[in-house]
């Protein structure tokens, strides 16, 4: 496992998907109609138990104060931290290898119970799975 480090809150806008794991697709898909992609622009996946029941966000780093607003977005922030982390490469191949590679680092000791699952999306083709330690 690696270690990876935001060396700054980034605030992201994001649409929820409408299930886990079914509608990460989708929830991607419209983010990427109502966003135009940049290569300036971070995306992300993100997601954490809440009441029960796995909530995904389908995410875009905000470039521009307001910029969620005039999407009509919500927003959050990847607070900025030490990450344990793994990067999968060529995740289409074989999509459930993003799942596995979660469950590796859910057994990682001193995770941030306040932390998210985060796919940082390097490409359209990698991804670096990442969980935020506690400080």
């Amino acid at each position: 496992m690696q270690t990876t480090t935001l060396d700054r809150d980034i605030k992201v806008l994001y649409l929820s998907a409408i299930s886990f794991p079914d509608g990460i697709k989708e929830a991607h898909e419209k983010l990427h109609s109502i966003i135009s992609f940049t290569n300036d622009r971070k995306y992300f996946g993100i997601s954490r138990p809440e009441k029960g029941t796995i909530k995904y966000k389908a995410a875009a780093e905000e470039l521009n104060e307001g910029e969620a607003k005039s999407f009509n977005l919500e927003t959050l922030i990847l607070r900025k931290g030490h990450y344990v982390s793994l990067t999968v490469y060529d995740f289409m191949k074989d999509i459930q290898v993003i799942d596995r590679t979660f469950k590796k680092l859910l057994s990682y000791p001193g995770l941030d119970p306040e932390g998210y699952c985060v796919e940082w999306y390097l490409n359209n083709k990698d991804v670096k799975c990442m969980i935020r330690l506690k400080e």
